[in-house]
């Protein structure tokens, strides 16, 4: 009896560590020495009925997402306005407003994330968007065929955001940012005045800090003692 009620214990103990690992978690954070990715939605104006045009990969700046050091810069992308003219009818109306709606996406892409809890945190140090863009933090699976499996988001605001997604194993995991609104105008001043998001990483405790709060818990415990 002992030996099987050792085996039962042994085999529970197995069970409770594989499912740890299937479950581990891991942090991701606003780390400029990520290999960082652009893709770009582009849709009709939601006041034109919104319906979807295409999608494709773009360069980081191209969508308006620069580091500067270790703060990511998200602004209304203006990378139309400087190379479509703006007698072109797609992007632009004949008062030359814009035409279309721009999903702008920054992210990273770590498939070996697949199966663990991703936790995404970071610090908005400033959000001076106007309506009617909108930045929001995500993760995100994909399948293989990059069919969205699930995600979770949070809007930007000024402060520290942090989310969080169980993913499956086998599937495409991003997490990043995605600005959406109008294309606009690059002239001076133009685009400046649709504000921007500036984001960064949740600075680390200093070690005097870790030393301090270690020192508390520790007087606490004296005294409880």
């Amino acid at each position: 009896m002992k030996t099987k009620s050792k085996v039962r214990h042994l085999a529970l103990g197995l069970m409770l560590a594989v499912s740890a690992v299937a479950h581990a978690a891991v942090t991701v954070t606003v780390d400029p020495a990520k290999t960082w990715l652009g893709f770009m939605n582009v849709s009709n104006l939601p006041a034109n009925g919104g319906a979807y045009q295409f999608g494709s990969g773009w360069g980081t700046g191209d969508l308006n997402a620069t580091f500067a050091g270790p703060v990511l810069t998200l602004s209304p992308n203006t990378s139309i306005s400087r190379d479509v003219a703006l007698s072109d009818a797609f992007w632009w109306k004949p008062d030359g407003s814009p035409n279309k709606n721009m999903s702008a996406s920054m992210y990273v892409q770590d498939n070996l994330l697949a199966g663990q809890t991703v936790n995404f945190t970071g610090d908005v140090l400033t959000n001076s968007l106007v309506n009617p863009y909108t930045s929001v933090a995500f993760i995100r699976e994909f399948d293989g065929s990059f069919n969205l499996v699930s995600s979770v988001s949070v809007p930007l605001t000024a402060g520290v955001f942090a989310i969080n997604l169980a993913t499956t194993t086998g599937v495409n995991i991003q997490y990043g940012f995605e600005t959406i609104g109008p294309n606009a105008r690059n002239e001076s001043g133009q685009a400046a005045a649709l504000g921007s998001v500036q984001i960064t990483a949740i600075p680390e405790p200093s070690d005097s800090a870790l030393a301090g709060l270690a020192a508390g818990l520790l007087f606490l415990r004296r005294r409880r003692g």
